[in-house]
């Protein structure tokens, strides 16, 4: 007969029996979260970086290709830490200095656009034309794309040797990526005359927490704000630095000309619309019934190039001056 240690001894055997199979859910559970977690955590870096670090496109074609006289030319940004590959157009007798920024993931020729198109109906209206590739992208050099953070500086640059190497008035053109960082530049130079910006986001860090699940292709939960968060602290990219909605005060009185396509699935309209509410009686915005980003001039090129040359004729060098 057992004794009673014994049955004591026997019934905490088996509550121990019993707490194993549990204990071996609790821990295999934790472990399942943990795994999530770390999962979460490195897809999300990694999309971080492939954000700011996309392929590269190469220089396929030149100004020649459509008859245009052009040299090479290198820029520097403003902080002097990037070398930035560009083109100057220069036509008989320039009335007006045009700079056009390029979009992400893209360059100085934006074939899909198409830009060197638009720079020769720029050119055959008198206007010297400047085209160059941001940090990281075509043939210059930098170690990230910042999505118009540090863009910024490249197109002072820009208008900063503009500015030292000719007379003429400045203007700025510029899509997507191209158009904010426009937006930003006028903000900080008074050298620009107007800017023509063309689906430009109006907050980069407000955009992104919107709508970056349409870049990276994950939920929006729980990747878009774990990689809000990492980006600033595993790359160069701090979205609070690119913010044009925050610069629109200090470009007025000067004028912005917003373009927008109305089903632009990647940067929607109304970003646009409320950047050119800020000040209607300086900006003007005009929506075009065409689908996809940066698609206005496609549909509507004939319209496109009046548009832009009639906002841009006000600023002209004249005669004599």
């Amino acid at each position: 007969m057992a004794t009673i240690p014994q049955i004591k001894q026997q019934e905490q055997t088996a509550v121990r029996k019993q707490r194993r199979p549990l204990r071996i859910v609790l821990w295999t559970a934790v472990g399942i979260v943990i795994t999530a977690i770390i999962a979460c955590l490195g897809i999300s870096v990694y999309v971080g970086l492939t954000l700011t670090h996309p392929e590269k496109k190469p220089i396929t074609q030149t100004p020649a290709e459509l008859g245009l006289p052009f040299a090479d030319q290198v820029f520097t940004s403003a902080d002097g830490s990037t070398s930035l590959k560009g083109w100057v157009i220069e036509p008989e007798n320039p009335k007006l200095t045009v700079i056009m920024s390029h979009g992400y993931r893209g360059n100085r020729v934006e074939k899909n656009l198409p830009f060197l198109p638009i720079a020769k109906s720029f050119h055959d209206a008198g206007y010297r034309v400047l085209l160059f590739d941001f940090r990281y992208n075509g043939e210059s050099g930098g170690s990230m794309t910042t999505i118009g953070a540090k863009e910024k500086l490249d197109l002072l640059g820009v208008i900063g040797w503009a500015k030292q190497n000719h007379d003429e008035p400045i203007v700025l053109y510029g899509i997507s990526m191209g158009a904010a960082t426009s937006i930003l530049a006028a903000g900080l130079s008074p050298d620009v005359s107007a800017v023509l910006a063309d689906s430009p986001y109006s907050d980069l860090e407000s955009y992104l927490k919107t709508n970056l699940s349409v870049w990276s292709k994950l939920p929006e939960f729980p990747f878009t704000p774990l990689i809000m968060a990492l980006i600033p602290k595993v790359t160069e990219l701090d979205p609070k630095e690119a913010s044009p909605m925050a610069e629109l005060d200090k470009i007025y009185p000067r004028p912005v000309l917003f373009v927008h396509g109305r089903n632009d699935a990647y940067i929607p309209s109304a970003e646009s619309e409320k950047m050119a509410a800020a000040h209607p009686d300086r900006f003007q915005l005009w929506v075009t019934e065409n689908q996809g980003h940066v698609q206005s001039y496609k549909h509507h090129s004939e319209e496109y190039m009046k548009r832009a040359i009639e906002f841009f004729k006000a600023f002209e060098k004249q005669p004599g001056q």
